[in-house]
C-alpha cells in the first residue's frame, strides 16, 4: 500500500484555504479534489490526523473533522490502528463528484468522432468472417493493419516493416507495456513538466522515479535542464512528446531533436517517443520528420486524438528484438487487440493524410473560437498561441487551479487543474482547456470558467514565499 507523508500532501495543498467557510471543511475539500484528479491514488493511505495537523499548522481538530467529512461522503476508509485510505464513493451520489454526469466534460483531450468511423465500421464488419478462423489471440496485431501504417511511416521518411510494429489497445497501453519491459524498480525516467499524467503513472507502476524537465508555452524545453537531467541522472528511458507536447503545444526543432538522441546515446537511454499529437499543426507549418528509429528509440502513435477516442487502437514501432520483448511480456496482461477495431482503422488509414487535414480545420476553429471567448470573458488571464495540438495551457495569474477546477465543478464543468499535469503540486497558476469540442461546448465552458472564477477570486489568500516556491 502507498502511503503519504503529511510533507508531502503539504505539497500537493498549496492555498486549501480558499473560502471564508470553516477550515475543515476547505480541507476536506481539497483531498476530494485530489483524489478525483489522480493526484492522491486510490488506495493510498493518508498521513495520521496529528502529523498532518503539525505539518499545516492546525489543530487536530480541523483535521479530524475533515477525515470525517471525507469519511463521511465516501472518500476515505479508516480503520482503527491502521490509519485512513483513499477511495471513491460506492453508491455514486456524491454532490462534487460529477464525473459521471456532469453536462461538460473538459477533463480528456478528445475530438467527437469522425463520420467516416461509422462507414469504415460496415466495411470491416463485412470484413470480418474471413478472420473468424484465428484464433483472436495475436499480441503483434493484425497484419493487415500493421503493412498500413508501415507504409505510413515508410512514406514519412522512416523505413518500416510490419514486424517492426505492435498494435496495443490504445496509446496508454503501448506505455504500461515499454515501461514493464524496460525499466526496473528504481530506474530513472526524464519526463516533460508539465506532462501527460497517465505517462507518469505507467512509469511509476513499473518502478521508475521521475526526473522532471521543464516545458513552457514561451520558450518549450529547458534544454540545459534537459542535459543535466541526462547527465546527472543516467535515466533509463525518456518519455518525450516532440511534437505539440500535451499540454504546451510545443514542438522540438531538428537541433533540439539531434541533441536529445545524442545524449540518449551516450548515456544508454531509450526514447519514447510519444506521437499521438503528431500531424494536427494548426498554422500550416511543415511536419518535422519522424525521429530516427533505432536500438534507443521507438515511437507510439495512435488514432485516439485524430480520429476517435473510443477505437482503442495505438501501435508501438521499434526495432525487432524490443517488439519481440515486448510481446513476451504483453501476455501478462493482455492477450492482443480487438480484431474488429483493427479492421475499422485499416479502413481509414489509406486516407488519413485527409483525415489529418479535416481534423486540423476544426480544431484551427476550436483554438481561435476559445481564444476569442477567453480573452473576452476572463481578460486577466493569458492565453498562449496553440501552435498545434488539441488543448491550450492558460496561465491563471494566480495559484488557484485547484479551487477553480473545484468550483467548476459546482458549474457543471469537469475539468483537470493544472498540478494533474506535473509532480509534488506545481502547476497551481494554470489549467488545461481542451478546444476539440463543439463551438457551443466551448462556450458553456467558458461562462462556467468566468461564473467559478468570480467565486474563487473573492477569497484569494495571498501566500508567503515559502508557500510560492511549490508554485509554477
Amino acid at each position: 500500500m502507498n502511503t503519504l507523508s503529511a510533507r508531502a500532501l503539504a505539497l500537493l495543498m498549496v492555498d486549501w484555504r480558499g473560502s471564508n467557510g470553516p477550515a475543515y471543511a476547505a480541507l476536506a475539500d481539497r483531498v476530494r479534489l485530489l483524489v478525483l484528479d489522480g493526484r492522491i491514488p486510490l488506495g493510498t493511505r493518508l498521513p495520521a490526523e496529528r502529523e498532518l495537523a503539525a505539518q499545516l499548522g492546525l489543530s487536530r481538530t480541523t483535521v479530524s473533522a475533515a477525515y470525517a467529512e471525507l469519511r463521511d461522503t465516501g472518500y476515505l476508509d479508516s480503520v482503527r490502528g491502521s490509519g485512513s485510505t483513499a477511495r471513491l464513493p460506492r453508491d455514486g451520489g456524491v454532490d462534487l463528484d460529477l464525473l459521471a454526469e456532469a453536462p461538460l466534460d473538459f477533463s480528456k483531450a478528445s475530438l467527437p468522432a469522425l463520420p467516416a468511423v461509422a462507414q469504415a465500421a460496415q466495411a470491416a464488419v463485412d470484413r470480418l468472417p474471413s478472420f473468424l478462423g484465428d484464433s483472436g489471440f495475436d499480441p503483434f496485431g493484425m497484419l493487415v493493419l500493421r503493412r498500413a501504417i508501415a507504409e505510413r511511416y515508410t512514406a514519412r521518411g522512416l523505413p518500416t516493416a510490419p514486424e517492426e510494429l505492435m498494435i496495443t489497445v490504445g496509446a496508454q497501453a503501448a506505455i504500461h507495456l515499454l515501461a514493464r519491459t524496460l525499466l526496473a524498480r528504481g530506474d530513472r525516467a526524464i519526463v516533460e513538466s508539465p506532462g501527460y499524467p497517465h505517462a507518469f503513472e505507467a512509469l511509476k507502476s513499473a518502478g521508475a522515479r521521475l526526473v522532471p524537465v521543464a516545458v513552457t508555452t514561451d520558450d518549450g524545453w529547458d534544454v540545459a535542464g534537459l542535459e543535466q537531467a541526462f547527465q546527472r541522472t543516467s535515466p533509463t528511458v525518456a518519455y518525450l512528446m516532440p511534437e505539440f507536447q500535451n499540454p504546451t503545444g510545443k514542438t522540438m526543432d531538428d537541433d533540439l531533436r539531434a541533441r536529445v538522441a545524442a545524449l540518449a546515446e551516450r548515456e544508454g537511454t531509450t526514447i519514447i517517443v510519444d506521437e499521438t499529437m503528431t500531424g494536427l499543426g494548426l498554422d500550416g507549418q511543415d511536419r518535422p520528420l519522424p525521429f530516427p528509429v533505432n536500438r534507443g528509440v521507438v515511437v507510439i502513435g495512435s488514432v485516439g486524438k485524430s480520429i476517435w477516442g473510443g477505437l482503442r487502437i495505438g501501435w508501438v514501432r521499434a526495432e525487432r528484438e524490443l517488439i519481440q520483448r515486448m510481446a513476451r511480456v504483453r501476455f501478462a496482461s493482455d492477450l492482443g487487440t480487438p480484431i474488429l477495431d483493427q479492421l475499422i482503422v485499416a479502413e481509414l488509414v489509406p486516407d488519413y493524410e485527409q483525415i489529418l487535414a479535416g481534423r486540423r480545420a476544426y480544431l484551427r476553429q476550436g483554438r481561435d473560437h476559445l481564444t476569442r471567448r477567453l480573452r473576452a470573458a476572463l481578460p486577466q488571464w493569458r492565453v498562449p498561441h496553440v501552435e498545434g495540438g488539441i488543448v491550450a495551457w492558460v496561465n491563471l495569474g494566480a495559484p488557484l487551479s485547484s479551487q477553480l477546477a473545484l468550483a467548476a465543478r459546482n458549474e457543471g464543468l469537469v475539468i483537470g487543474a493544472g498540478p494533474r499535469f506535473g509532480l509534488d503540486g506545481v502547476f497551481e497558476r494554470f489549467l488545461r482547456i481542451p478546444f476539440g469540442q463543439p463551438a457551443d461546448q466551448i462556450d458553456q465552458a467558458v461562462v462556467a470558467l468566468a461564473s467559478a472564477w468570480s467565486s474563487v477570486a473573492r477569497h484569494t489568500v495571498r501566500l508567503d514565499d515559502a508557500e510560492l516556491a511549490h508554485v509554477v
